[in-house]
């Protein structure tokens, strides 16, 4: 029986990556996706759920259970956001979801889309925020995953819904072809990410409280 996953930020860059392979795979039988506002992509095996804001209250109407695990990769760009802010955007809102999917899945499995260089202690605000994120994540008491990509090079004709990212991933293409094969240790792809992430859901056996960028792309590669 295939497993049935939620993916929360399924309109982004690597959400998009990731909702592709989940699709594509027959160990997948469906996904949900959580969104909080229009979603107008349609696949057989998909589902949608709209919770406004991902606030506590619209996100303890849904009905979550059944679902083997949550694949989390929404997060804003922190450009011209404030670190209270960001902070609420990030780690609020991550803990927000967490809760809400641990109360009806208290054995489900969460894997998160975190950042290179991602720790508490940093002095560079959006690295902080997103250590930060993975304690309150460590802190749920669901078994989880923080997954700490670099450069995400975009695949499959996928796209930014940031137009600045839109326009430098356009300027960028070339270098992100050569340096992905040569600098496995920075950049990767919204492939590998849903590769990587669907191995997560499929195989329990030791899964690492972190995955940093190399290990994203050794993962996508056994999957392969």
């Amino acid at each position: 029986m295939g497993k049935q996953v939620l993916l929360v930020g399924a309109t982004g860059l690597v959400g998009q990556g990731v909702l592709e392979v989940l699709l594509g795979s027959s160990d997948i039988a469906e996904v949900t996706a959580l969104v909080r506002g229009p979603f107008s992509f349609a696949h057989p095996k998909l589902r949608v759920l709209r919770a406004p804001g991902f606030s506590a209250a619209a996100l303890a109407a849904l009905d979550l259970s059944g679902l083997d695990a949550c694949l989390y990769c929404a997060g804003p760009l922190p450009l011209g956001m404030t670190e209270a802010a960001y902070s609420e955007a990030t780690v609020a809102t991550l803990a927000r979801v967490v809760d809400a999917y641990a109360t009806a899945n208290p054995r489900g499995f969460v894997a998160y889309i975190s950042g290179m260089g991602a720790d508490p202690a940093s002095r560079l605000m959006p690295l902080r925020i997103k250590g930060e994120a993975e304690m309150a994540l460590a802190h749920s008491g669901l078994a989880h995953t923080s997954l700490r990509p670099g450069v995400v090079r975009p695949l499959s004709g996928i796209a930014s819904p940031h137009r600045l990212r839109r326009w430098l991933y356009a300027l960028a293409a070339p270098v992100l072809a050569v340096a992905g094969r040569c600098l496995a240790g920075v950049f990767t792809s919204t492939r590998a990410i849903g590769e990587c992430m669907l191995r997560l859901v499929l195989d329990d056996r030791g899964r690492p409280a972190v995955i940093e960028n190399a290990g994203i792309t050794r993962a996508a590669r056994a999957s392969g």
